[in-house]
């Protein structure tokens, strides 16, 4: 399996740093995915919904941790050539 296509939605918020969706081999896409800023850093959440105990039930997610990491690791780093990009653009060093 290869992501063939990350696209990066960025936002201004504390926390939510961004939004991302994943292209899988060209055939299969997740939207929704989040990047978050937590105390250790970012890191990706996966896409959820809210159940009706109000606590939340991810939608799609990787099975194993090593298929997380793999994953975290390159949206991640499509987050932050996204957040360079935008920079240079506007001028301003992060």
């Amino acid at each position: 399996m290869e992501i063939t296509e990350i696209r990066i939605s960025l936002r201004s918020d504390n926390k939510l740093k961004a939004f991302a969706s994943i292209t899988l081999d060209n055939r299969f896409v997740i939207r929704g995915l989040k990047i978050i800023e937590g105390a250790k850093g970012v890191f990706v959440a996966m896409p959820s919904r809210k159940r009706p105990d109000g606590t939340f039930q991810d939608i799609a997610h990787p099975i194993n941790n090593d298929t997380r990491a793999w994953m975290e690791e390159q949206v991640i780093a499509a987050y932050q050539k996204e957040r360079e990009k935008m920079a240079a653009e506007a001028g301003i060093e992060i």
